[in-house]
């Protein structure tokens, strides 16, 4: 009696876990038809949602092309900045070709005159205008005033990169386009002195016959010639016409220079190692104008 019992329970429990069992498939069947039901009116839904007239469509339709495939020449006014003793200011040209509303290549030319700047006249005017004595490293006025360095001829040859371009507000009525560029490229630079009557030692460190006279005031300024080096700039672009636009840049002709041409390094010598590497920041203001005249608009 005791084992049927037990086998009846069995079979009791067995029935149960399997109704269990089947509740659970058919919950699961369930849920799973109202999932692809629910994904079935996702999908019908797509279509209609896929159907915005302004998919695929550009930002802006009608736009200025005002630089890409045009052909820019640019007169333009520069001026030194942060020359130690002589200001350059002088006029040049740029050239530059865009290939597109980003990315352009180009030069640049300006020719220049120089003159003193206030820490140059203010050093000239506390100098004699005698020898100094023997041993004193102090220069006469003519010596200091011969050494110094001018810059008549600098350019570059660079890459322009676009990143920005939009509209300024002019008082709320007015809207101007504009745009920023950043170059970056290969600067020369023309170096011309002065040092000529109080320049008289061809020797500076001496021979082996003759020792050096220790006196960096009569040695050759070593400042003049041809220097290369690098070029970075920015500016912008603020259009007048669809083929005019004031031109303003801030420039940087990076080069080895000594500009008061005397020893900087005090070994009591004027050589080579007097050079360093400076940098030389120009602004510039200008007038460009776009080739052809007539700006190209997108679809």
């Amino acid at each position: 009696m005791t084992t049927l019992i037990k086998i009846e329970k069995a079979t009791t429990n067995a029935r149960a876990v399997a109704v269990a069992i089947l509740a659970a498939l058919m919950l699961l069947g369930g849920a799973a038809e109202a999932q692809d039901k629910a994904e079935g009116k996702d999908q019908a839904e797509k279509p209609r949602r896929a159907r915005n007239p302004l998919d695929g469509q550009p930002a802006v339709r009608k736009r200025k092309l005002l630089v890409s495939g045009r052909f820019e020449v640019t007169p333009t006014f520069m001026t030194s900045i942060n020359a130690d003793y002589k200001h350059t200011v002088g006029g040049g040209l740029k050239l530059e070709y865009h290939l597109n509303d980003s990315l352009s290549f180009g030069a640049f030319g300006s020719l220049g005159t120089s003159f003193n700047t206030g820490l140059s006249s203010r050093i000239s005017d506390s100098l004699s205008t005698m020898q100094p004595d023997a041993g004193d490293p102090t220069p006469s006025r003519a010596e200091f005033e011969e050494h110094l360095n001018d810059i008549p001829l600098s350019g570059a040859a660079y890459v322009s990169w676009t990143p920005s371009y939009g509209k300024l507000a002019a008082f709320g009525k007015a809207f101007v386009p504009f745009d920023f560029y950043l170059q970056g490229g290969l600067a020369f630079a023309s170096l011309s002195d002065n040092c000529d009557a109080t320049c008289t030692d061809m020797n500076p460190e001496g021979t082996d016959a003759i020792p050096p006279d220790r006196d960096p005031n009569n040695d050759p300024s070593l400042n003049g010639g041809t220097r290369l080096g690098l070029y970075l700039g920015v500016g912008m672009h603020v259009w007048l016409t669809d083929y005019l636009a004031l031109d303003l840049s801030f420039r940087d002709l990076i080069f080895a220079n000594n500009p008061s041409g005397l020893d900087f390094d005090a070994d009591l010598a004027v050589t080579d190692e007097d050079e360093r590497t400076l940098n030389h920041f120009f602004a510039g203001i200008g007038v460009s104008i776009m080739f052809p005249l007539k700006a190209e608009r997108t679809e």
